[in-house]
């Protein structure tokens, strides 16, 4: 790494992927986390697009997901492993899924987040998305309540504008290869 800066492949998920993507699952969401039969499926799943993020040691250290139906993508998961987390890598897995999105021509994205997690809420208004309702008690572990966040049209001028604003601070923070979905 130069400069403290994180380089790192993301890459479409394999099958060969999934005992590293279950431990960084149990680390980011504990008890409550999906199994590795809930991930072989998602890559068995035509409507579901998965990516993992890889370090310059070639270790698996974050993972995102989305469903994908007719004009619509529902992000179902980003998960970093801890040691990597506040360093940008959610912010470039949150831009592959926004760029496989603009390759596939869906317009509209949407995700839960836990009212809590304000980190998060933070990085999905950076990038246009805005609450439009809760659902109450969403979260098993605990029953806290979800933010429910859409986009409004990805290709209307106004959201890449600020799409491509972002990029452009985030490359000065992580040098990441995503070139499959280009």
């Amino acid at each position: 790494m130069d400069s403290g800066i994180l380089h790192v492949k993301i890459k479409p998920m394999q099958k060969s992927d999934l005992d590293s993507v279950e431990v960084i699952e149990e680390k980011a969401y504990g008890a409550h986390h999906w199994s590795k039969d809930s991930f072989m499926s998602e890559l068995a799943n035509e409507l579901a697009k998965y990516f993992c993020a890889f370090n310059d040691k070639d270790e698996l250290i974050a993972y995102a997901g989305c469903w994908q139906i007719l004009e619509e993508a529902h992000i179902t998961t980003i998960a970093v492993m801890p040691d990597y987390r506040r360093r940008s890598l959610g912010e470039a897995l949150l831009v592959t899924l926004l760029n496989q999105c603009y390759k596939d021509m869906i317009k509209y994205i949407t995700l839960e987040v836990r009212v809590s997690n304000k980190p998060a809420i933070a990085l999905y208004e950076k990038y246009g998305f805005k609450s439009l309702g809760i659902r109450k008690g969403y979260y098993q572990d605990n029953n806290e309540d979800a933010l429910i966040m859409w986009t409004e049209n990805i290709f209307y001028d106004k959201f890449k504008l600020q799409y491509e604003q972002n990029i452009d601070i985030l490359k000065r923070k992580i040098l990441y290869d995503s070139s499959f979905c280009s």
